[in-house]
């Protein structure tokens, strides 16, 4: 798979925007990277952790966030459906899993009716391996500080404003994956 070549096709011109996935997703690539290279026992998809980290908030464009560029329509709690939407088109259905599953550290089925979201009613927690690892290294980064890698405590606490659960999975994560 060339990521790339769907970035292009989303994003094609060079503006901030762009700018800011790409050097958000790098981050959360290089991250997911280090933590497959360090736990091979895992028997991670290399190559696909770093297509998915690449690839997991491709549905950025089309919502509103004017933060961080994006000047779309739609809720950005939308962008991970959005993404996943965009990759089961181009024929990507585990890349398209790991855009749906990577808000927060997943949300339940029953979080999305109880808080009435706008995405669909269904478990999107992260399942795999790879889904896991990718979730995890995304809450170290912030899209609108690309300077700087969020401390474990800054990550928790972003979190915190999510519920429990949310926290306790990111702990679990912690513990494995160092």
């Amino acid at each position: 798979m060339n990521y790339q070549a769907i970035i292009d096709q989303y994003y094609p011109t060079d503006n901030e925007l762009r700018h800011i996935l790409m050097v958000h997703s790098r981050q959360v690539a290089d991250k997911a990277l280090a933590i497959v290279d360090r736990h091979p026992h895992f028997q991670a998809n290399r190559a696909f952790v770093e297509e998915a980290a690449m690839l997991h908030d491709i549905g950025i464009f089309r919502c509103k966030a004017a933060g961080i560029q994006c000047y779309g329509t739609e809720p950005y709690i939308c962008h991970g459906t959005i993404g996943a939407q965009l990759l089961l088109e181009q024929g990507f259905p585990q890349h398209a899993r790991v855009c749906e599953r990577h808000t927060g550290t997943g949300i339940t089925e029953r979080q999305i009716v109880e808080q009435n979201l706008p995405i669909p009613p269904r478990d999107l927690v992260p399942e795999t391996i790879e889904e896991q690892i990718i979730c995890y290294a995304d809450k170290f980064f912030s899209k609108t500080k690309l300077n700087k890698e969020k401390t474990l405590e800054e990550a928790i606490s972003s979190l915190a404003k999510f519920g429990e659960d949310g926290v306790k999975r990111f702990i679990q994560w912690n513990k494995m994956f160092n």
